[in-house]
């Protein structure tokens, strides 16, 4: 889609709001990707002929997300002053006052999320690095800590799997999870929502400030880890472990804490195995069908264990 139309009328007009003097909205699209909200990329007009590019946020089918939206607008605003790239707030609209939904308007990054297998032997090693650096940064609010939603009952073992592992790893997060030093967390940080200018050139920059909170590196790397291991193969985890070591990154002494957070972020991915394949899927991997992703997940939960 190529027009107003792909964006509700009260707001088009409260994004045109926060534009510039003789600015105006000339087109919008759909932005493949999203999986619990709406995203549109807006292309500005400027006065003198030249056009600028703006990414438009809204929650439609989801509850309450005042607080995440505030904190996503707290999160952009913290970030422009540090090295870690991100996008810049220009507006938000947490409980749909002046738009039909809650909203949020940011600048738009260049670079597009690569998922496909083609240099992910390069792109880890960035992965890992601008990681690191996330959870350098020191905020002076420090945001709430993290939550788990995955519990013993609510983990979706896949057909086929490995039996003996699921029930292994079902038992691991029965425990109290380890101590941590806390850190900045993004919490959602995985390849697609770190943007590249191509599939084995330079990271530009990361989106999705939805969830940032604070709470053990161990659980970012674990996430992106569980994420790599779905779209690359089992092995790809682990290797991303080893490359946030090796860019300096610090991570739980203990390896059974270690294994704890792999494992725990691995069994919270097979609640919604299926909503990330699909977004997958429409992102540029038709291979990566519900079944593969459960398989991979599979495979990579055994190797976790495995290598403990």
């Amino acid at each position: 889609m190529s027009d107003h139309a792909v964006v509700r009328p009260g707001t088009l007009a409260w994004a045109a709001s926060h534009l510039a003097a003789g600015e105006r909205i000339v087109r919008a699209d759909v932005l493949l990707g999203g999986i619990t909200a709406e995203m549109r990329r807006l292309t500005i007009g400027r006065p003198n002929g030249d056009t600028r590019t703006l990414v438009l946020r809204s929650y439609v089918d989801t509850g309450d997300v005042e607080d995440a939206l505030g904190r996503e607008a707290a999160a952009l605003t913290m970030l422009s002053a540090t090295e870690v790239t991100a996008p810049e707030l220009v507006g938000v609209d947490p409980v749909g006052a002046e738009c039909e939904y809650p909203s949020l308007l940011m600048t738009h990054l260049p670079g597009r999320a690569v998922l496909e297998d083609r240099g992910v032997e390069t792109r880890v090693p960035m992965l890992a690095s601008q990681l690191v650096a996330i959870h350098a940064i020191r905020p002076v609010e420090q945001p709430p800590t993290y939550t788990t939603l995955t519990t013993t009952d609510t983990v979706v073992v896949p057909p086929g799997a490995n039996a003996h592992a699921w029930s292994a790893a079902i038992d691991i997060i029965r425990r109290p999870a380890p101590s941590y030093e806390g850190r900045f967390l993004h919490r959602d940080f995985q390849p697609g929502n770190v943007l590249f200018d191509g599939p084995i050139t330079h990271l530009t920059g990361v989106v999705d400030w939805a969830s940032p909170c604070w709470g053990p590196a161990d659980l970012d790397v674990a996430h992106c880890a569980t994420n790599l291991a779905a779209l690359h193969g089992a092995a790809w985890g682990l290797e991303f472990v080893a490359a946030y070591e090796a860019a300096t990154g610090t991570l739980a002494a203990d390896p059974a804490e270690r294994r704890y957070w792999l494992v725990r972020d691995a069994l919270a991915c097979s609640e919604d195995i299926d909503l990330v394949s699909q977004a997958w899927r429409a992102a540029g991997r038709p291979d990566l069908t519900t079944r593969a992703a459960e398989r991979r997940l599979d495979a990579y939960l055994t190797t976790v264990l495995d290598a403990s």
